[in-house]
């Protein structure tokens, strides 16, 4: 699988990480504090080949991603699940830990991020399915992020995140409805043993 884009990586465990699973060119930002010189690189290589921010699923790799989406509009975007991109022994999050599978997956649901957000999706929606003001809501924004590919945010990112893809509630509604299936399965799965255990 050959990228044309170029892909934007925190550190060279990542960029060999990548260059097992695909064909590709990587800018590396050496941290979350992205330099200006890095920045122009990047602004430059959106302009020539275009771009995909592929950091790591945590705060760091957040920061990254929200620095370049501030300064080079029209970037794409690719997410790894937490659980695909943690170390073997535990603790660390990162792309240098996911499978060469993994990493092709992502890159093959990459989103394009728009000038202009638009989505039908507002604060009450978002309230309505428990991702907003809830004691569960980060839980639920994390399963909805790995079910959307589109990564862990909080309330606030997670809408402009929906805006900013032009998700609209279908997706969202599509998505919700499979996890609370899913939920509702293992809750049932859960019970039914301790049924068993107890007899």
């Amino acid at each position: 699988m050959k990228i044309e884009e170029i892909i934007v990586v925190e550190g060279k465990d990542d960029t060999r990480r990548i260059k097992l699973a695909v064909e590709a060119d990587t800018i590396e930002t050496n941290g979350s504090a992205i330099n200006e010189e890095t920045l122009q690189l990047i602004a430059h290589a959106q302009a020539t080949r275009g771009v995909i921010v592929f950091t790591d699923p945590d705060f760091p790799g957040g920061k990254i991603r929200a620095t370049i989406v501030e300064r080079i509009p029209g970037v794409k975007h690719a997410f790894l699940r937490k659980d695909d991109a943690q170390s073997p022994k535990g603790g660390s999050l990162g792309i240098e830990h996911a499978s060469p599978e993994t990493i092709r997956e992502a890159l093959k649901n990459i989103y394009t991020q728009r000038q202009a957000e638009t989505s039908d999706i507002d604060r009450k929606f978002l309230d309505e399915w428990r991702l907003v003001g809830h004691a569960d809501s980060s839980s639920y924004r994390e399963l909805l992020g790995d079910a959307l590919g589109i990564g862990h945010t909080n309330g606030k990112q997670l809408l402009k995140r929906l805006r900013m893809f032009q998700l609209e509630k279908e997706a969202v509604n599509a998505a919700m409805t499979a996890i609370l299936k899913e939920l509702d399965e293992k809750d049932s799965l859960t019970a039914l043993r301790q049924e068993e255990e107890n007899k």
